[in-house]
């Protein structure tokens, strides 16, 4: 792989970060793509920082979040296990981009559409960043969406006789095609 250009990625630990747990590099091998599904990264942080998990003072998050503008913030380092998505989070990496998503009705069943389309400067600091981590991690082979490993179905919040995706994303504005060609990595499939 020829030399790649800096990457900007401004630091910033979550609170709990060193309670996560330590992993070998070696053990990572895919990256799983998720979008915020909140209107801001201020508020996808929060959402962050809340401690769900009592026994280890721990949350959810991903270890790094692309805001609309392309900037890159880091959350969590990837040599821990941050909590992104139930059953990968051993081997993964997960990479939030700032989108609305369903907000704020994520489980409404007329409220699924996923409309606001992902900036240019998202999609060429996330090309970026998986071209980084794949020099960084040479075990990387896989990148999967939140909603390929994720295909549970919950009632929908406002007409319990119907259902929903819990996940849906990165979902359907995300460009699969034009990251797969940037990148070596292939599409996990469960």
């Amino acid at each position: 792989m020829p030399e790649l250009p800096p990457l900007p990625v401004q630091i910033d630990p979550l609170p709990y970060e060193a309670r996560l747990d330590a992993r070998p590099r070696e053990q990572i091998d895919l990256v799983v793509i998720h979008c915020t599904e909140l209107p801001d990264l201020a508020m996808a942080r929060r959402y962050g920082e809340q401690v769900l998990y009592p026994a280890s003072g721990t949350g959810n998050s991903g270890h790094y979040y692309i805001d609309r503008d392309g900037s890159v913030h880091q959350y969590v380092d990837a040599l821990r296990i941050a909590h992104h998505t139930r059953g990968y989070n051993p081997r993964s990496i997960g990479i939030e981009l700032v989108n609305t998503g369903r907000y704020p009705n994520w489980l409404a069943a007329d409220h699924q559409a996923m409309d606001e389309p992902y900036t240019p400067a998202q999609i060429e600091s996330l090309i970026a960043l998986l071209q980084r981590l794949q020099a960084d991690h040479p075990t990387l082979r896989y990148v999967a969406g939140h909603e390929d490993l994720d295909t549970t179905q919950v009632p929908a919040s406002d007409d319990a006789s119907r259902t929903v995706f819990r996940k849906r994303d990165p979902g359907p504005q995300f460009p699969w095609p034009r990251v797969l060609g940037a990148t070596r990595l292939e599409r996990f499939q469960p």
